[in-house]
């Protein structure tokens, strides 16, 4: 399963009203590992930004000057992203931004382009209702680091998007095979029985290092889940 961690810097908040995006960041997953194949662009709005916004992100007009238009970079975002599953923050916000990019330029909204959009700012509140659920406020529930974070930047988010949404699915994938898996299979396909009576299996015991991080994992897992895990 491909998925690209998504976020956006922009000129302000609101898309309908004008405001431009300037800087785009994608972090790619394959099947829950990162494999570094990641796409980082920034984009010449030719608007300046609002002085709340610009403290934010702090990229400046003078800075964006010599950089790309929307229109230049569009078909290389849209080949990179076509096909997977955007994991966004807070999705509605960034969704909203590139498709008002896009209908400047004619094409259709991203949504035709991509396999889904998953929400983890949704994700968390289910997981934790009451709670504070921006990106920093989960970095810290979770210790994924967030100590670069100086100012926002798109790249860097999805990066520590990517961490944090795989510490709140952490232990979400299904190891057995389900019930559709099953009836797939050839009902002519037959395992033939083994006697393994006779096999002498190695007992392969853990060292102190791989104990400790057993321990670790562990105590993870227990934050994780809000103190919900039942194993020792």
């Amino acid at each position: 399963m491909r998925q690209i961690f998504f976020d956006t810097e922009t000129t302000g908040l609101a898309a309908e009203g004008g405001d431009r995006i300037i800087e785009i960041g994608c972090v790619e997953m394959i099947n829950r590992q990162l494999t570094g194949n990641n796409l980082h662009l920034y984009i010449n709005p030719q608007r300046a930004s609002h002085e709340d916004a610009l403290r934010v992100h702090g990229l400046t007009e003078a800075f964006l000057s010599d950089k790309p238009l929307f229109s230049q970079i569009a078909e290389q975002l849209l080949e990179f992203l076509a096909g997977a599953e955007l994991v966004i923050h807070n999705a509605p916000f960034d969704i909203g931004f590139v498709n008002a990019e896009l209908r400047r330029l004619s094409k259709p909204p991203i949504t035709d382009i991509v396999g889904g959009v998953r929400d983890t700012l949704l994700m968390a509140r289910d997981l934790f209702p009451g709670k504070a659920n921006s990106l920093d406020a989960l970095c810290r529930r979770l210790e994924v680091d967030n100590s670069n974070r100086k100012l926002h930047g798109a790249l860097l988010d999805a990066e520590l998007l990517a961490e944090v949404y795989i510490r709140l699915t952490r232990g979400q994938d299904s190891l057995v095979m389900d019930d559709a898996g099953e009836s797939n299979q050839s009902s002519e396909f037959k395992l033939a029985a083994v006697d393994l009576s006779s096999f002498a299996l190695p007992v392969i015991a853990a060292n102190d290092a791989e104990l400790e991080m057993h321990e670790k994992v562990l105590g993870e897992l227990d934050k994780a889940s809000g103190g919900k895990r039942i194993w020792q």
